[in-house]
């Protein structure tokens, strides 16, 4: 029996000096990808955040992954997203796609758009090319999960 011969149980075999850095993995079968949204149970600090916005702009809450906690200002016409280390919103995961989404603005309007990704981008767990963001939205992308506020001058201006 030859070594190929003995590991044809659909285990790949692995030489070494093979390994592939950039490589973008999918999610495992046994992952829940299931929306169970997370609630906007906000800390005073990011309550003061959203409410300190300039209109214009909004922020990305990072709610699970690595970097639970961190926060994104949303302040110019592209933002990209992605694995690439000179995305503005670097995801050092192998979840991530090295370009994985952008957001665009247009006035106080907010917009994402997945760049192709491998395991897409959602939107309150909804698998989308392109969304509009909205207050509140929750966005996944890999294993991050992300919640979009508005700057509150665009709202009461939007309301009034």
């Amino acid at each position: 029996m030859t070594d190929s011969e003995s590991r044809s149980g659909g285990e790949p075999i692995h030489r070494t000096g093979e390994q592939k850095h950039d490589v973008t993995q999918t999610f495992g079968h046994d992952s829940d990808l299931s929306f169970v949204p997370f609630g906007v149970e906000l800390t005073d600090v990011e309550q003061s955040a959203i409410a300190a916005l300039p209109a214009g702009s909004a922020l990305l809450l990072v709610r699970s992954g690595a970097l639970a906690g961190a926060r994104y200002l949303l302040d110019t016409d592209v933002t990209t997203v992605g694995r690439h280390p000179e995305a503005d919103i670097f995801f050092d995961d192998v979840t991530v796609s090295r370009r994985h989404a952008e957001i665009t603005r247009s006035g106080s309007s907010f917009e994402i758009i997945d760049q192709r990704s491998l395991n897409g981008t959602y939107v309150n767990g909804e698998r989308v090319d392109r969304s509009a963001l909205v207050d509140g939205s929750e966005l996944r992308v890999g294993k991050f999960r992300l919640n979009f506020f508005a700057s509150p001058a665009d709202r009461s201006a939007a309301n009034g």
